[in-house]
């Protein structure tokens, strides 16, 4: 059985790749095999066929039930959240996203398009956030088959606040090789002429 490739340690060349559709049939075989690894595993909800080394557009997942993605798009997606996920291929290391919280998706094996969505629909919190969880992973594989990590959607969520500085202040301040340590409401003054706060 193959194994997973940890983009930490080992080169895997289909990680950044777009990777080939494939048959029903052969998707079918592949997703099996998937499924054996993910299973064997016990540490992760989905796997794409290229975080095993294989070169084709198959995914499954496991999330409240099996669902297999063979030559998956996405075709609708609504509401826009902040996900905070992981991935197999680069252990130990999550980060931020951005997903949707609704999309649909078309595959090879399926006639009519599937839809998977957080967004409530009177069921318990537990279940939304599953359900939330199904569409972000579904996403996540769909990445993976389009050459797509997470660390490629990562977003900064740093808060930045800007500093206020008061009039007695001390602030440093320079022009040129010149460099002060003063009260702000003296360098305002010197700002005016050309130095800068440090």
């Amino acid at each position: 059985m193959r194994e997973l490739i940890n983009c930490f340690k080992d080169d895997n060349p289909l990680i950044q790749k777009r990777l080939k559709e494939v048959s029903v049939e052969e998707g079918l075989e592949i997703a099996t095999e998937l499924f054996q690894i993910l299973n064997e595993r016990k540490d992760g909800i989905g796997l794409a066929a290229n975080q095993v080394g294989i070169d084709a557009q198959v995914a499954v997942l496991n999330v409240r039930e099996p669902i297999i993605l063979i030559n998956p798009k996405i075709i609708g997606k609504t509401n826009e959240i902040p996900y905070y996920e992981g991935c197999l291929s680069f252990p130990k290391k999550g980060c931020h996203t951005k997903r949707y919280e609704t999309i649909e998706v078309i595959t090879a094996q399926e006639e009519s398009s599937l839809i998977f969505s957080g967004i409530d629909t009177n069921e318990s919190s537990d279940d939304k956030a599953l359900r939330t969880l199904e569409a972000v992973c579904v996403q996540h594989e769909i990445d993976h088959l389009n050459g797509m990590r997470i660390l490629d959607r990562q977003v900064d969520t740093t808060i930045r606040v800007e500093k206020k500085i008061g009039r007695n202040n001390l602030v440093t301040i320079k022009r040129g090789d010149a460099v002060k340590v003063l009260k702000y409401k003296k360098a305002e003054k010197l700002m005016k002429e050309g130095w800068v706060l440090k």
